[in-house]
């Protein structure tokens, strides 16, 4: 039987905190990856949305970028490994005590933005993240894109790894995101979309924007929250899954 995560990023916003859209898309996805302050997100809005994500039973993650309130995490930073794995620790430490105070348990991370895409490459950002995070907890899981340097580097240091696959972004023929600067990086018809989950859930396989087929790994598949139509394609994508008879959970939990 298979089995996919869906995830969302969450509590990407500042001051009063209005619930609204994560609310209703915690409805739908069963994993909240919740900014901690770096690209996103303050301390008061990082506890409404742990509160939230416990109430609808979502897995929290820790979504750490890199320290760029103005492009919101993702441009791209000259950072050192070292600076990488400070930056990591101090982010997830942060989230991980509001979830303890709460009383919840931090269950995995997933770099966002530009972090996430330089590290998909590069073997030394890799190394650092998934060696910061195995020092934090080594049951933390690592979300990470399908196939890449980031997934290696969990691996090979021993923490639990998920591969994430993307509904609304294109692939290049190696297996990575298309820029989003440019032309093409985005997909916004909801078909569209769904149809590519599908494939590469189902069939283990994503179209690139080449027309290349990628072999591809989906442990867990990314929904933007931020979509013009986020909460509908959540409620559309959820539906179409169930109704090929695919298990809907969060990585590593047994309903």
């Amino acid at each position: 039987m298979l089995e996919i995560d869906l995830n969302c990023d969450m509590g990407e916003s500042f001051g009063v905190y209005h619930l609204g859209a994560d609310a209703v898309l915690l409805e739908h996805v069963t994993s909240a990856n919740i900014a901690c302050g770096f690209h996103a997100g303050d301390p008061s809005v990082m506890r409404s949305t742990v509160k939230l994500a416990l109430q609808q039973g979502a897995a929290i993650g820790a979504h750490p970028g890199l320290p760029d309130l103005a492009g919101f995490g993702r441009r791209n930073m000259d950072i050192s490994p070292d600076e990488a794995f400070d930056m990591v620790t101090y982010q997830i430490g942060a989230l991980q005590m509001f979830v303890k105070q709460e009383g919840g348990v931090l269950h995995h991370v997933k770099p966002h933005g530009a972090l996430y895409n330089m590290a998909a490459t590069s073997k030394a950002l890799a190394d650092a993240i998934a060696a910061a995070i195995y020092a934090i907890d080594s049951n933390l899981i690592l979300y990470g894109l399908s196939g890449s340097a980031m997934i290696e580097a969990g691996e090979q240091i021993g923490l639990r790894t998920a591969s994430e696959v993307f509904a609304d972004r294109t692939y290049q023929d190696d297996g990575t995101l298309t820029p989003r600067r440019m032309s093409g990086s985005l997909i916004t018809d909801t078909d569209h979309a769904v149809q590519q989950v599908l494939g590469m859930v189902k069939d283990g396989y994503v179209k690139s924007i080449s027309g290349k087929s990628v072999p591809i790994q989906a442990d867990t598949v990314c929904i933007h929250g931020d979509g013009a139509h986020a909460v509908m394609f959540a409620q559309q994508l959820r539906s179409r899954l169930l109704d090929e008879g695919i298990i809907i959970q969060a990585v590593g939990k047994v309903k």
